[in-house]
């Protein structure tokens, strides 16, 4: 299992910019190709509605388009995203988080999602309950199937609650584990020794689905839309911008 990195996401606050795009695309490290064909299905696990579309979307699609089942689950509907909303202004929000994750899902390619409306910011307190559905959702599909979810060390406590329990539910069914980073980019550098990146794989992305990747993330307007400034936005341009230019990678 990895170490949290709780710590470094906190210390680096979004509205700063963190680890600046140019230096990870231009970091050279090479890290061998994921092969796709070994995917029999995929079940995509998001802590919250975009998750699975910035950091696992354009694979998604991929291997939906060479007939494998992909079926994303997001564990909450993203409620917490803003805060200080009362409880009206809320359920507002999770309702256009699903609808627009409904969208994406469906520009991607793929199925209807799971939405199992667990409560946004605090995922680490039902990790058995998120174990359950997923073991449940895994052990109904082919043997072997892939299980790709936020990596453990991600930062974000949400993201990382939802690796601890795809991974106990992945050792449960016998679904193959991959780790997909998204706050990763943000507080991690080049060879940063939090990070291993001996476990690292690079997806190999066509056009078309990186096509899809960019325009099913423009749906997520209550994410992208500022307030009174740029970085107003819980997914600033910058951070979206980083997420689009380093591709697709996995920890297995």
């Amino acid at each position: 299992m990895s170490a949290g990195n709780g710590s470094r996401f906190a210390a680096r606050p979004i509205a700063a910019g963190g680890t600046p795009t140019d230096e990870w695309v231009g970091w050279r490290r090479p890290f061998p190709e994921l092969d796709l064909h070994d995917c029999p299905a995929l079940v995509l696990v998001a802590p919250h509605p975009d998750d699975e579309t910035l950091g696992f979307g354009a694979t998604a699609a991929m291997l939906r388009s060479r007939g494998v089942d992909v079926q994303v689950v997001s564990a909450s509907d993203g409620g917490g995203a803003v805060p200080g909303l009362s409880r009206v202004e809320r359920a507002w929000l999770e309702g256009a988080r699903r609808a627009e994750l409904h969208r994406a899902t469906e520009i991607l390619g793929l199925k209807a999602p799971i939405c199992l409306e667990l409560p946004d910011g605090e995922l680490s307190d039902h990790e058995a309950e998120l174990t359950d559905h997923l073991a449940g959702l895994l052990a109904a599909r082919p043997k072997g199937m892939w299980c790709a979810a936020t990596w453990q060390g991600d930062g974000h406590p949400d993201h990382e609650a939802v690796g601890r329990a795809s991974a106990a539910a992945a050792e449960r069914t016998g679904a193959a584990l991959l780790e997909y980073p998204v706050w990763m980019w943000h507080w991690a550098a080049p060879d940063d020794d939090d990070v291993p990146w001996q476990r690292m794989s690079r997806v190999r992305l066509d056009l078309a689905a990186i096509a899809r990747k960019q325009r099913a993330t423009k749906v997520f307007r209550t994410q992208l839309t500022p307030g009174r400034s740029e970085t107003d936005a819980v997914l600033p341009p910058f951070v979206v911008r980083r997420l689009l230019a380093v591709g697709e990678v996995v920890f297995r």
